[in-house]
């Protein structure tokens, strides 16, 4: 576990919101329901979960859903991640797959990442998650 720059406080509000996430999921298929929060660096809170689709590749994760609502809801280029949180309805294992790590460091190399581990509650810095995580060049 890192030495956080998270308050007890904000931890707490974090996977509040993605415990509540997990009630909104749609999982027909799999049954395997999945909620995520993140906190902008601007100090504000989304939330997602995710979303099925019978055409399976369809599916988006819980921490897309979160982080494109934060993107659109608060300036696009400019929304910043500072911290996630991501847990399952069971709260068996899930760490965020590939494609949500390259996308959480696209918004937050340093963020915060709070996941369920195997044992319980582990925190990562999103650059850990993804070491050599995707810049672009622009």
């Amino acid at each position: 576990m890192i030495t956080s720059s998270l308050s007890n406080d904000e931890r707490s509000r974090l996977l509040r919101a993605a415990r509540d996430a997990v009630k909104r999921a749609y999982a027909p298929y799999s049954k395997f329901r999945v909620g995520a929060a993140v906190l902008t660096v601007r100090g504000s809170l989304f939330s997602g979960c995710n979303v099925e689709n019978a055409s399976y590749s369809l599916t988006i994760c819980a921490e897309r859903t979160a982080i494109f609502s934060a993107v659109a809801q608060e300036g696009g280029e400019n929304m910043r991640i500072r911290a996630l949180a991501v847990v399952s309805e069971n709260s068996s294992a899930c760490a965020p797959c590939g494609a949500c790590r390259q996308v959480i460091f696209e918004f937050g190399p340093d963020a915060i990442v709070i996941f369920q581990g195997p044992d319980g509650l582990e925190e990562m810095r999103a650059s850990e998650l993804l070491p050599k995580g995707f810049k672009s060049q622009r």
